[in-house]
């Protein structure tokens, strides 16, 4: 059983900062890409950024230069570090991975089950 578990959410003043975390437990043989998405009321789904096993990162235009997405393989952590947050970033937030858990088994996606993130005005 796979579990991805988000921490870090919480409540920020405009123009504050969070750091998100997510970990990857479980009987786990290796993680392609992970990401974050997230979701506000009454709006689907949106991909925020995302980073390859190797370290590159691709971010949605809108927290371009604001965020900044890493991850320990290690670990099987990936971090969001989030600054001049804005109202319009509040969301739950959602830790998504792509993984195997064995060599055989075919690559599937995960999610957690996300944090909140709330920015006030």
């Amino acid at each position: 059983q796979v579990q991805l578990v988000e921490s870090g959410g919480g409540l920020v003043q405009a123009g504050g900062s969070l750091r998100l975390s997510c970990a990857a437990s479980g009987s786990i043989f290796n993680i392609n890409d992970m990401g974050w998405y997230r979701q506000a009321p009454g709006k689907q789904r949106e991909l925020v950024a995302t980073i390859t096993s190797g370290g590159s990162p691709n971010y949605a235009d809108s927290v371009k230069g604001r965020f900044s997405i890493s991850r320990d393989n290690a670990k099987n952590t990936v971090y969001l570090q989030m600054n001049s947050l804005e109202p319009e970033d509040t969301a739950v937030y959602y830790c998504n991975a792509d993984l195997k858990l064995s060599i055989f088994r075919p690559l599937r996606n995960y999610w957690g089950q996300g944090t909140q993130v709330t920015v006030s005005s």
